[in-house]
């Protein structure tokens, strides 16, 4: 048992520093992400001040409030949306990837899910200078209390795992089908709206937000970044926590049904 959970270790944790190393390969671009994302910030801080130039309210929300909750959607909502399995799984059947891994002796979708962790883990790190010039220029407000550190946290790792599921579900139509950029940029889209990542879903409405609701996608960057931006209360996350894990257990489930299906109609177009 123990040899066995040392192997698992290893083996996953391989994977783990798969991220890392690609980051330092290529880590000119993260650099000018970097600045494109300074950019993307200065244009919603204006965007969002000319809409508050003639209310004190939208959605019940205030400037401060909405202002607090993009910044820290920027910063959460960069690092935590990359989950998009189609467009893995389209590049690994074209160019031969995804049969050597296959034949890995770790689950796939486990070290695809580590690789993953590991993956938004680095980016928080690499938000650093980022959320060090959202604080300086205007004054990101981050909560003191320790509990809502500890809920934001889980909330965001169950959020996280909801939304891998469902995208690995959706990934699996790159199993029959020859080209899933198209797909990729459709689901992209629709991450970036429902999640919350543009608009506090408040702001919506209520049949829209029903929709977000229901999605997955919100449950990555809205729940947690609501919570931290003081949005939503603490005393919610009971019910929201139970609802991320009734929602886990059915995905999970489901996407290792739909991935076992997949794989019969395997076709490796390179390699």
């Amino acid at each position: 048992m123990t040899i066995a959970l040392k192997n698992g270790l290893r083996r996953y944790g391989a994977m783990a520093a798969v991220t890392p190393k690609m980051f330092m390969a290529y880590s000119i671009w993260v650099w000018m992400e970097f600045f494109v994302q300074m950019i993307f910030v200065v244009i919603y801080v204006a965007f969002w001040r000319a809409v508050f130039a003639s209310t004190e309210t939208v959605g019940g929300l205030t400037l401060d409030q909405t202002l607090n909750y993009i910044l820290l959607a920027q910063l959460i909502g960069n690092a935590s949306m990359n989950t998009d399995k189609l467009y893995d799984f389209g590049v690994g059947l074209r160019e031969g990837q995804i049969a050597a891994a296959l034949l890995r002796p770790l689950d796939y979708q486990g070290g695809m899910y580590v690789q993953n962790v590991a993956h938004i883990g680095l980016n928080l790190v690499l938000q650093a200078p980022l959320a060090l010039f959202i604080w300086l220029v205007y004054g990101l407000q981050l909560p003191s209390e320790p509990l809502i550190w500890l809920a934001f946290a889980v909330t965001m790792v169950l959020g996280y795992t909801v939304m891998f599921c469902f995208d690995w579900i959706i990934g699996c139509v790159a199993f029959y089908s020859t080209e899933v950029w198209g797909l990729s940029v459709a689901r992209f889209g629709l991450a970036l709206f429902f999640s919350g990542a543009l608009i506090p879903l408040n702001m919506m409405p209520d049949w829209l937000r029903t929709i977000a609701s229901i999605l997955p996608f919100s449950q990555a960057v809205y729940l947690p970044v609501s919570l931290l931006s003081g949005i939503t209360p603490l005393s919610a996350m009971p019910r929201i926590w139970l609802m991320q894990v009734v929602a886990l257990v059915g995905l999970l489930a489901l996407s290792r049904i739909m991935f076992r299906r997949a794989l019969r109609v395997i076709t490796v177009q390179g390699g």
